[in-house]
């Protein structure tokens, strides 16, 4: 997926950069075109892979074991495992004003009937709701009234395997609502599904439709509209920031008040689909079913709202599923391994009554789980599974080389006053009066690894002369100095989390048996059962007393 964005991406942009790199975020908008068409020629290339173009009908268990799927044109086939990645196609219904049609998405069918399968075989069952702002022409827009928000100049790829980002790369357009848009879209709210209770599934709170920000937040006298071009050939620009289940006559008339778009067209108006889940609590770690075993859930089915999180899932739940058929073992990323530890950890511990998000805040150890040291936290895992070439590992270990060797470098190599002041000084940092090591000055928040090298010694020395040729090797070496403090911090809280994680919890204990647990407590741990006394821990409703009292039963 990440080599796909870097090869169609038409807008790379590194989010919070003003921030600190814990929240560092890539950002890419890609041809919808391109990413289609590269995404379907490297499935279909795909070696030992035959795809089908049909509809599950009905899913085939005997004792509890998935056996075979059958599809609408009345293919059966035999199976082991199926992961289930409906989208938001479950009984989807489309809404725009008072007009409604079936589909999960624009021109495509909802799946009716497997919900009903599903549940059939004891699974609770949801109802959520997403939505979509208008599409409109590009030709229309009048681009010298909105604000122009180029990419990065030298893009960072998604993909370590990628070496460079060639693609040029197109501006987005920042504009604002502002008071004339709001009164119009009130005059809506008497013709909205939200408002008027026609749709019964909870929407995400945090990508809210436009009348539901009104709602929330009336005091607000604007909120950011992104116009964000579909492809470099495509006339479609999608409004972000705009979704909305209004009637179409309202969204032209507010939507032509918007700075930019006073003359716009308008090509397709916005809509909300609500569609059926299944909370996740239902799901081991690896996503397969606590029901059924072989049956995997991945993406909005889990109650997940955005691309991001559902490929994240479609991943897993892929290689869990081909592991199970294998015969081994499940293969779980950790809170503090990856944020998809942390998406699916939250999925199964905590659930979710709407939509869910992955943000860096939900990450304890975010300052470890940085982008630009996802290859050194994953890589490895990947090529084990044989999804990441040797060459790419050969790379890897250079690279992970000169860092090593660099910091080793900064952490002992000393620097006269009158070596490095100057170059303090210009920096706006405070000169130093006795020789310091470089791994200290490069603690200082405004002095960068570029300013020290830009002392012959330190920049001619072997272990930073390899760091000119590799950009990625320089950002982290100087991230993982100054944050150096930090980063041992939350190792040791990682080996607390480590003991608590060891305590297993046998699959048949009984809960409610431990009176001394709070009723929540018993009742949120039998619903979810916990393999491990720190997954417990994680539990929403199960209090820290609640976890003394467990410890002590589990340890006697």
């Amino acid at each position: 997926m990440g080599k796909i964005a870097d090869a169609t991406g038409i807008h790379f942009r590194m989010l919070n950069k003003s921030k600190g790199p814990a929240i560092w975020s890539p950002r890419c908008q890609s041809d919808r075109e391109w990413y289609s068409r590269d995404a379907a020629r490297r499935i279909l290339g795909q070696e030992n892979l035959t795809t089908i173009r049909d509809t599950i009908v009905d899913i085939c268990i005997e004792n509890r074991r998935l056996t075979a799927i059958v599809t609408g044109g009345g293919l059966r086939i035999d199976c082991r495992a199926v992961v289930i990645c409906t989208g938001t196609f479950l009984n989807a219904i489309m809404h725009t004003g008072r007009y409604t049609s079936t589909g999960g998405r624009y021109e495509e069918p909802a799946s009716s009937g497997l919900s009903y399968k599903l549940a059939s075989l004891g699974l609770k069952m949801g109802r959520l709701k997403t939505g979509t702002p208008p599409r409109v022409d590009r030709h229309s827009i009048d681009y010298d009234e909105t604000e122009h928000q180029e990419g990065d100049k030298d893009p960072i790829p998604f993909s370590f395997q990628t070496k460079e980002i060639r693609n040029p790369q197109i501006s987005m357009f920042l504009t604002h609502t502002n008071s004339k848009t709001h009164s119009i879209l009130q005059q809506g709210f008497d013709d909205s599904p939200m408002f008027t209770g026609r749709i019964k599934g909870v929407g995400p709170r945090y990508c809210p439709s436009i009348e539901d920000k009104l709602y929330r937040f009336p005091g607000r006298e604007r909120h950011q509209i992104f116009l964000e071009p579909e492809g470099y050939e495509s006339d479609i620009v999608y409004v972000n920031g705009f979704s909305t289940s209004l009637p179409q006559e309202i969204q032209q008339r507010a939507i032509r008040t918007i700075p930019g778009l006073q003359r716009v067209k308008m090509l397709r108006p916005g809509y909300a689909v609500e569609y059926d889940y299944f909370p996740p609590h239902q799901l081991e770690h690896s996503l397969k079913s606590k029901f059924v075993e072989g049956l995997y859930f991945a993406g909005q089915v889990n109650g997940t709202s955005g691309y991001e999180e559902a490929a994240a899932q479609g991943l897993m739940a892929g290689i869990n599923a081909a592991l199970a058929v294998r015969g081994q073992s499940p293969f779980i990323l950790k809170r503090n391994e990856a944020y998809i530890g942390v998406l699916i950890d939250d999925l199964i511990n905590k659930g979710t009554d709407e939509p869910y998000r992955i943000f860096t805040s939900r990450a304890e150890y975010r300052l470890l789980l940085r982008q630009d040291n996802a290859d050194s936290r994953l890589m490895k895992m990947g090529y084990e599974f044989g999804l990441v070439p040797n060459d790419s590992i050969k790379r890897l270990r250079q690279k992970e080389g000169r860092i090593q060797r660099a910091k080793e470098f900064l952490a002992v190599h000393s620097v006269r006053p009158s070596v490095v002041n100057p170059v303090l000084e210009r920096a706006g940092s405070q000169s130093i009066t006795e020789n310091e090591t470089l791994g200290k000055l490069l603690k200082r928040p405004e002095i960068s690894i570029s300013d020290l090298m830009s002392v012959e010694s330190i920049g001619q020395s072997d272990a930073m002369l390899a760091l000119l040729s590799d950009r990625e090797a320089m950002d982290r070496v100087e991230i993982e100095v100054k944050y150096e403090g930090y980063l041992k911090r939350q190792e040791e809280q990682i080996e607390h989390l480590k003991r608590n994680e060891s305590i297993a919890i046998p699959h048949d204990f009984v809960f409610d048996s431990v009176k001394s647990i709070s009723k929540e407590g018993r009742e949120r741990l039998a619903n979810v059962r916990p393999r491990s006394l720190g997954q417990a821990s994680r539990i929403s409703g199960v209090t820290s007393a609640d976890i003394s009292v467990l410890m002590i039963h589990l340890r006697s």
